[in-house]
């Protein structure tokens, strides 16, 4: 399967706020500034579940999800994304999003944060993730049964490989430390609106050293 909670969403998203437009909640799309392109976030799901106790009750952490997709960020120079407009989904389209996005409350609190700034209804924007998550080909070191050592470089050109027209600042990783060793716990690709993948806006980085450890798939 290829595959934030609210804070984290927050967290996210501000990376992506690249001024600050200061004009309030928008419950509409009609005053929004424009989206220059979307930050697709896949984590890696068994290194988060160990990393965040929080989360291991979480039906990704439960059910072994090697990956899961936290969200699909616009990149907007609105401050504020917020939307009151429903994230209901019908229930076949639910069951579809449910295995990439596991977890329906973060589904919602994710569009009641990020709505207000994406040209989509709810049911749109999941189906936009569906699409990118059935186009990308995930290296199989991430969905292995093993945990092992990965060299940054090594990783990326699996990614290259697997996804030619994916170009390589398209692409970004992102570890946290645990004991002294970095894991590694995000892959983050950036997409144009129309989807074709682009460079990464500066606003989204690559944290990892040359070397990191990708935790075993349970």
């Amino acid at each position: 399967m290829i595959f934030f909670q609210y804070a984290a969403v927050l967290k996210r998203l501000v990376l992506f706020v690249l001024s600050s437009a200061g004009l309030g909640v928008f419950a509409s799309h009609v005053f929004a500034a424009p989206v220059q392109g979307y930050v697709m976030l896949v984590q890696m799901t068994p290194a988060v579940c160990l990393l965040d106790t929080q989360k291991s009750k979480k039906r990704k952490c439960l059910e072994g999800y090697s990956l899961n997709i936290a969200g699909l960020f616009p990149e907007t120079s609105e401050s504020e994304c917020k939307t009151t407009s429903s994230a209901a989904l019908s229930p076949l389209q639910a069951k579809v999003v449910a295995r990439v996005m596991p977890d329906e409350n973060a589904r919602v609190q994710l569009w009641h944060t990020i709505g207000g700034c994406i040209p989509m209804n709810a049911s749109q924007y999941f189906r936009t993730i569906i699409n990118y998550a059935e186009r990308l080909k995930i290296p199989t070191e991430l969905t292995s049964p093993e945990t092992r050592s990965m060299h940054t470089a090594n990783l990326r050109l699996q990614f290259l490989r697997l996804n030619p027209t994916l170009p390589v600042n398209a692409i970004k990783f992102n570890c946290s430390v645990s004991h002294g060793t970095p894991i590694l716990t995000e892959v983050e690709l950036c997409y144009k609106n129309n989807g074709q993948y682009k460079q990464c806006p500066a606003t989204v980085e690559t944290n990892c050293p040359a070397s990191f450890i990708i935790k075993s798939s349970y």
